[in-house]
């Protein structure tokens, strides 16, 4: 009696189990597509992105834009510099430390940001008057700082090219929600040095599904064995 008991517990004992371990194995096959539906939809946005960047410039779009659809779409915009209200931007590049140049461009259709581009620590930059035609990307605004830093605009500190804060520190009324990443405009050996946009998008989730895919089939191999090890055992 007491031993079909305790036969009859470790039977419910398996069942519990294997059905945890097909709920483990259902939930790691669902990873794994969802990552591979996540690579199309990477790879769409890149191809998307590279077409944008590479097309010919159209003006700017009116607000709202989003990354998805607007990031890094080639524009160009008329207008004159607000040199006075330039802000300088930490930032870190292959050329080395220094700050990029943000400056609003003033045009009827509304201020817009513009990063002229990089500029070193002590460095001076051209001041260009008059009507200027700017060719650039169009980048969505950086809100919040880094993760390691915070944007201080009352110490005119600023790590991030947070356009709303930007507008209001400089009391700017700019287009909100994006800036544009300007090309190199006048000779190379002169401040500031535009066109150091990098077009880089992480792309790891062929290696997360193959991942999430081999888990489900050690795990399916792991119940194989133990319910064929469990079938030997009650013969």
């Amino acid at each position: 009696m007491t031993e079909g008991r305790e036969h009859g517990r470790r039977r419910w004992l398996d069942i519990v189990l294997l059905a945890l371990a097909g709920l483990v194995f259902v939930t790691l096959i669902g990873l794994g597509n969802w990552q591979v539906r996540r690579l199309s939809w990477k790879l769409d946005l890149i191809e998307a992105v590279e077409t944008r960047a590479h097309g010919d410039p159209v003006a700017p779009p009116e607000p709202p834009v989003t990354a998805e659809d607007d990031a890094y779409l080639r524009v160009e915009a008329t207008g004159s510099f607000q040199h006075d209200r330039s802000l300088l931007v930490k930032a870190v590049t292959e050329i080395g430390p220094g700050y990029w140049l943000m400056t609003p461009l003033d045009r009827p259709e509304g201020a817009i940001w513009i990063n002229r581009g990089f500029v070193p620590s002590g460095a001076d930059w051209t001041r260009p008057e008059g009507v200027q035609r700017v060719e650039g990307l169009l980048r969505i605004t950086e809100p919040g700082g880094t993760f390691l830093e915070d944007n201080h605009p009352e110490d005119d500190r600023w790590v991030s090219r947070d356009i709303a804060a930007m507008n209001a520190a400089a009391n700017v009324d700019a287009m909100p929600g994006y800036f544009i990443d300007a090309d190199q405009a006048g000779p190379v050996e002169f401040w500031p040095r535009g066109g150091l946009t990098i077009i880089d998008f992480r792309n790891s989730h062929l290696s997360y599904a193959l991942t999430w895919y081999a888990m489900a089939i050690l795990l399916a191999a792991g119940m194989a064995w133990a319910i064929r090890d469990r079938l030997r055992g009650d013969d």
